[in-house]
This record gives C-alpha cells, sequence and structure tokens, in this order.
C-alpha cells in the first residue's frame, strides 16, 4: 500500500545559471567551495564563486570562444574543476567533462569526437595536451589550472581569471533551459564513445526533485571523494550542494577520507558501495578484536533497536559516539550510488545510528530516478521515484519484473551525433534503461539487474549475476566476483563465477590458525563460501564451476567491474590466475 509523503518545499529553478546566482545573492559570504590539497585557487565563498566565475567566462569570451562553443574539462576534484564547469553553464557553453582515468589514446578521441574547441586541464595533463595539439586540429584554446614548464604553449586558469575584464551578472548570456548544455561520454574506446546529451533543464529538475525528497541546507558539510566527471558526483555532489546553500571540500585523495572527514566534520558523503563495504568491515573488524566492545556491543546495537522502534533514533548516536567521532562527530546521512549496496551493510550501519539511503539512476537521467528517503526507505530497494519521473516496468514476467522504462524532464535529449543509438533507447518518449526491475506495493523500484547481463538457465528461466554476486560479497574471503553463463559439455548454460579472495582475510585467518596461505586453502576456504552462497539461492541460480583469479578486476571510476571484458570469454585456471 502506497503511502502520501510530503516533500520538502525547495526553490524552483530551469537552468543552472539561474541556480548560481540565486544561490549567492541568498548565501552570500558562506563558504562554498574548498579544496584540502593546496592548489592556485583553493577556496571560495558564494559571492567569490560567482566573481570567478564572471572573471573567467569573460577572459574566455575575451580570448574568442564564442557562446555555444564547446569546452573539455579534465582534471581532479578541486574548486577549479568546479569554476570551470559552472563558468561554462552560465557562459552558454557546452561542457565536455572527461573521466580523469581514462588512457591518453582515449582521451584524445573524446577531444575529438566531442568536438571541443576548447580544454580546461589540470597540471598532471600538460603532457598529454601538449602532444594533442599536434594532431587534434579544432582544438584551439588549451587552458591549465596550474603553472607548468608548458605555459608558453598553454592558457593559465588563475592567471586569465587575474586579468579578465569587469564583467557584470547582468551581461550574463540568456540560457535556454532546452539547449545542449553538456556531452558525457560513457565510454572512450575509438568507435565505442557515445556522449550522453544533457540540457541545463535536465540538471536542474533533477536537483529540485532530489532536494525536496532528501532535504539538504547550508548546515551541510560534503565530502567530495567520487570523480567528478561523473553524473552521479557532478550533479548530487556538486550541484546539489551548491542548490542548497551547503559547502563541498575536496578529499585529498580515497585513502585519506576518513581523516578529511574529521578535518571538515562532514555531514553527508556520497560514496560506491565499495567505500562503504569496506568502511563496515572495519568497523565489524575493530570490534572483534576488542574483547569488551565484542560482548557488549551486539546486545547494545538489539536494545538502541528497540529505542528506535518507539521513536528515540538519536540515542543511538549518543550510545556509539565514539564510532561516529571516528567520523568527525557530524556525519547525518551517508547516500550510496553507481551501483546497488549491500542491504546487510546499509542496516549495520543504520544500526549504528548513521542514516544511509541508496538511489537509483543512469548518466542519460541526469542520473536519479529513484531514491529511498531518510524517512521512507528499504534496504533491497532502489527508492521511490523523483516527484516528475514516472517509471514503466515493460513487459512484465509472471513476477512482475521487466526492463525499467522512464519518463520525467530530467531523461537526457539523445545521444551525440548518434541517431541510431538514440532511436534504439526511446520508444514513444519512454527511455529504456536497459536495467530489469519490478515496483513493489508501496511504489519502491527494485532493480534486479542489466538486461544484457541476464543469463538464460536450462530451465528458461531469468538468472541476475548482480543477485548472486552481492551475496558472494558478502562473504569475508571474497573481495570481489563475476557471475556468468557459460557452456557446459552438454551445451547447456551452466552458472561460473571468477572469485577475487581478500588477502586481508586469508591473512588474518592465517595466523588466527597457524597455518600457511596455500592455493589448497583459498580454494577450498572460497568452495567452502560458495557452497554457502548456493545454500540461499534456488537450484537454477545455483554455482556450478569457480575459478579464483589473482588480479582484481578491471573497473569503471564508480568502481563496477567492467564486464564486457571478461562476459563471454570461458577461462581455465591458468588463464585466470595470469
Amino acid at each position: 500500500m502506497k503511502k502520501e509523503l510530503q516533500l520538502f518545499d525547495v526553490p524552483k529553478i530551469q537552468t543552472i545559471q539561474e541556480m548560481v546566482l540565486a544561490s549567492a545573492k541568498k548565501f552570500s559570504t558562506k563558504i562554498a567551495l574548498e579544496d584540502l590539497n593546496p592548489t592556485p585557487i583553493n577556496k571560495a565563498t558564494y559571492r567569490e564563486l560567482v566573481e570567478y566565475i564572471l572573471k573567467f567566462g569573460s577572459a574566455l569570451r575575451k580570448a574568442g570562444i564564442k557562446e555555444r562553443s564547446h569546452i573539455a574539462v579534465i582534471g581532479e576534484n578541486r574548486v577549479q574543476w568546479s569554476i570551470s564547469f559552472l563558468t561554462g553553464m552560465c557562459f552558454n557553453y557546452v561542457l565536455v567533462p572527461i573521466d580523469r582515468n581514462l588512457t591518453n589514446n582515449e582521451i584524445m578521441n573524446i577531444l575529438h569526437e566531442s568536438d571541443a574547441e576548447a580544454v580546461i586541464f589540470s597540471g598532471s595533463y600538460a603532457g598529454v595536451m601538449a602532444e594533442g595539439r599536434n594532431f587534434l586540429k579544432n582544438l584551439k584554446y588549451f587552458i591549465c589550472m596550474d603553472e607548468t614548464s608548458e605555459e608558453k604553449i598553454f592558457l593559465n586558469m588563475p592567471e586569465l581569471i587575474r586579468k579578465a575584464d569587469e564583467f557584470s551578472v547582468e551581461q550574463l548570456p540568456y540560457i535556454n533551459p532546452d539547449d545542449l548544455a553538456e556531452i558525457i561520454f560513457t565510454s572512450g574506446s575509438l568507435g565505442r564513445a557515445k556522449g550522453v546529451m544533457l540540457s541545463q533543464r535536465n540538471l536542474a529538475s533533477n536537483l529540485v526533485d532530489m532536494v525536496s525528497m532528501i532535504l539538504i541546507n547550508e548546515k551541510d558539510r560534503f565530502l567530495s571523494v567520487l570523480p567528478m566527471h561523473h553524473t552521479y558526483e557532478c550533479t548530487c555532489g556538486m550541484l546539489c550542494p551548491l542548490y542548497s546553500g551547503a559547502s563541498v571540500h575536496y578529499a585529498r585523495s580515497l585513502k585519506t577520507v576518513v581523516d578529511d572527514i574529521q578535518k571538515v566534520r562532514a555531514t553527508i558523503l556520497l560514496g560506491v558501495p565499495l567505500l562503504y563495504d569496506k568502511m563496515f568491515r572495519r568497523i565489524i573488524k575493530g570490534i572483534k578484536e576488542n574483547k569488551v566492545k565484542s560482548v557488549i556491543v551486539p546486545p547494545l546495537v538489539k536494545l538502541t533497536n528497540l529505542f528506535s522502534y518507539v521513536g528515540l533514533k538519536d540515542l543511538k548516536k549518543k550510545i556509539f559516539s565514539e564510532l561516529h567521532e571516528k567520523f568527525g562527530g557530524a556525519v547525518r546521512l551517508f547516500i550510496a550510488g553507481g551501483a546497488a549496496p549491500d542491504p546487510l551493510v546499509a542496516k549495520g550501519l543504520r544500526e549504528f545510528g548513521f542514516n544511509f539511503v541508496q538511489g537509483y539512476g543512469l548518466t542519460e537521467t541526469s542520473p536519479i530516478l529513484a531514491l529511498n528517503r531518510i524517512d521512507a526507505l528499504k534496504d533491497d530497494a532502489a527508492g521511490l521515484p523523483l516527484p516528475r519521473v514516472q517509471i514503466k516496468i515493460n513487459n512484465p514476467d509472471e513476477n512482475g519484473s521487466g526492463e525499467i522504462w522512464a519518463k520525467g524532464p530530467s531523461v537526457m535529449i539523445g545521444y551525440y551525433k548518434n541517431e541510431k543509438a538514440t532511436a534504439d533507447v526511446f520508444e514513444e518518449g519512454w527511455f529504456k534503461t536497459g536495467d530489469i526491475g519490478f515496483v513493489d506495493d508501496e511504489g519502491f523500484l527494485h532493480i534486479n539487474g542489466r538486461k544484457k547481463n541476464v543469463i538464460i538457465s536450462r530451465g528458461g528461466k531469468n538468472v541476475f549475476p548482480e543477485e548472486i554476486e552481492d551475496i558472494l560479497n558478502r562473504s569475508p574471503f571474497i573481495l570481489e566476483s563475476l557471475v556468468y553463463g557459460e557452456k557446459d559439455s552438454k551445451q547447456d548454460e551452466v552458472i561460473a563465477a571468477q572469485i577475487v579472495a581478500d588477502a586481508e582475510a586469508f591473512i588474518e585467518y592465517s595466523e588466527t590458525n597457524k597455518v600457511g596461505i596455500t592455493d589448497e586453502l583459498v580454494k577450498g576456504k572460497i568452495s567452502e563460501e560458495i557452497d554457502k552462497a548456493n545454500d540461499q539461492l534456488a537450484s537454477y541460480k545455483q554455482i556450478k564451476k569457480f575459478v579464483v583469479r589473482q588480479k582484481e578486476f578491471e573497473k569503471t571510476t564508480t568502481q563496477k567491474i567492467k564486464r564486457y571484458l571478461v562476459n563471454g570469454k570461458t577461462f581455465n585456471q591458468s588463464e585466470a590466475q595470469d
């Protein structure tokens, strides 16, 4: 039974330009952005942010970059990345955020495919750009965020801002909310690059709808750890706080996340499930290793669960204050995206007094389609559809599962210069997500897995690898896994898995039990863990074959395994260990 949930009253905006100006007026001298690494422009209040945008935009115009020109941005998370992006939005340019972890070849390909005329980059890419100048003929302007040895051939961003002509808010160009505003390439490979086209209305509508479900305000401090080129971090981790008057603090690195949370006393952290999995495992390990805590914590969790049911939710934070202080003492919300988190990790963190919610979306939808709320959530669900998003399950099976189709103001314009790919994902105004899922009686969207990953069992049933992987990955001995279909001697499809063993868990097991780590030990323990997983699965979903690989899987920047590098291949033991 669906229950009506009240939406928060938030400012209505149609463009990012409108958002930037409104926030500057409302939050003025409050800190907006801060780098925890030393950078040329490492901090800005809301008022200063607009001043930087006006000066940088004025300088770009003076340099000869006309409105609607395509400008690429690549670099580490930092204030200057945000200034570059927001300047593009305010001055009617088309932004092309590039994944900083791509190969040089892939970066060059995106610069070519996107028709970029200018590129703004951090100093670490100076060498790549110096090389690119020789053959990327369409690329006329190279703007570096830092001082470099190649400064004679590059424009310097801080210098451009320092020397810029005065420019007023009134002189800013008109923004058509429905014009192309950014192109995000989901792959950089030659011939495979596919650019998602988003408008400012797409982005603005996602902000309004998201914050109307989970209220964020000027007291919030975000720690930014995920790569900013990704729509999840860009929309939710940068635009969303600026829309709400919160501040964004850019972490020094993934290794310093806990220290950085403490330093800025972050209230909100956006992360991928892997980050929270590691965090939760460390918490549990610390409790188990402490004789006193291992005895008193489990009963305290159960006791405080009872108090939570009767409304005393703040009690957990007080009881587990020592743990909260390790995260700065101010965290009020962990948000997971990019992939489905383990429901047991979500429940576990909540039992220690942390709010934990997940959302679901795609680059093509700016990105959020569904979101759990603090006051309405299910750990095994992607969430409730955003207020202006319609979700439809196409051709549902007997269990109500089918491909998830979506409509709403945040759905992309299409793929850049690719009419066929665009036509393939739209039908009568509905966007086909490529994900299989269902909507329950309370309106929550659940994801089974990707349509293209489905394995058809010999009995004709659909098997979703992601479901099996979620169970496998709960094992302390399994770092990560990939499940796929493989033909047996009878040419029937059987469920197979590649497993990466968790070195930390095996070292701990070895030291505790005084045994050496051998191939036989690893394979034996993994076999036991697979048997445990199979006990939780229907017979047609059970794993029949597995191999242990030495190397971790190659992943995207949001830590999703690049399945296309593995799926469809048959691995024997030696291949898996190469």
